[in-house]
């Protein structure tokens, strides 16, 4: 049996148990709420009606194959008498009944599945029903986001792997050769362009004829904020009067390394969300 998940009722706190599958609410918190003394009474009581042993074999013969119809018959037939007593041992054991289950220790007390649970609510109050509902419906509610955030986190583990080789190769730019470096080239422009994406606005026309604009237009976010850093620094660095040449290898260096840091901050981004 797993440990309890707890819910709150007009102030009563009510166990939530899942076994086999289904969920099992405590009979023995619903109770308190009627009478916080003789919780074992509300709970016989209860037992004793005859709607109530008509309830719990109807479901059981539904759900349970192995219940034991001809012993249900006779409390049945019992059922309602001042003679009748029921107990929810008595009723397990005779029965092989599954939709209670009565157990001891820390964790223990009796449960009922949740079809039966809310009955057994109703019988209580049906305001105490109620909420009982609402809050339980809260709690499977809550269970569903854990669950889809716990695939979302195991799904971006994953994926940042994969995106881990795919960053190395196309995201981050690619060290200039010393020919790359070496020509000169028409406008500062093209400097800021050959550092971070490793060709002239030319050379991307050439190559995708097909796209309107530049190829800043198609840059991603941490593109652009890498190239407006490079255009403060490749100012700076022509105020001091450094070489085109040594300008653009200087820029190339900077941009590798920003866009590196600015991946790796999205991908922490990414596997915390």
């Amino acid at each position: 049996m797993s440990k309890n998940k707890n819910i709150h009722a007009l102030g009563v706190e009510v166990a939530v148990q899942q076994i086999q599958q289904e969920e099992y609410i405590s009979l023995t918190d619903i109770a308190r709420y009627k009478n916080p003394n003789h919780i074992d009474d509300v709970i016989k009581n209860w037992l004793r009606n005859r709607n109530t042993i008509e309830l719990l074999g109807f479901w059981e013969q539904i759900n349970n194959p192995d219940f034991k119809p001809v012993e249900f018959d006779g409390f049945r037939k019992e059922a309602g008498l001042n003679s009748f007593v029921m107990t929810p041992k008595k009723w397990i054991e005779s029965t092989n009944a599954i939709g209670i289950i009565s157990k001891s220790g820390r964790y223990g007390g009796t449960f009922a599945h949740k079809d039966i649970a809310f009955e057994f609510a109703s019988w209580i109050s049906i305001e105490f029903k109620l909420y009982l509902i609402k809050e339980f419906q809260r709690l499977k509610q809550e269970e569903q986001k854990q669950i889809g955030w716990n695939a979302k986190r195991e799904l971006a583990k994953i994926n940042y792997h994969i995106h881990t080789d795919a960053i190395k190769e196309y995201l981050i730019p690619k060290e200039l050769t010393p020919t790359e470096v070496g020509l000169v080239y028409a406008n500062e422009a093209d400097v800021l362009n050959m550092a971070l994406f490793g060709k002239t606005a030319k050379q991307w026309r050439d190559e995708n004829a097909d796209l309107k604009g530049n190829i800043r237009d198609y840059a991603s976010i941490n593109e652009l904020i890498c190239l407006s850093n490079l255009e403060n620094l490749n100012a700076l660095f022509i105020e001091q009067s450094i070489t085109q040449t040594a300008r653009l290898k200087q820029l190339n260096q900077i941009a590798i390394k920003q866009m590196t840091l600015l991946q790796e901050v999205e991908q922490r981004k990414y596997l915390r969300q």
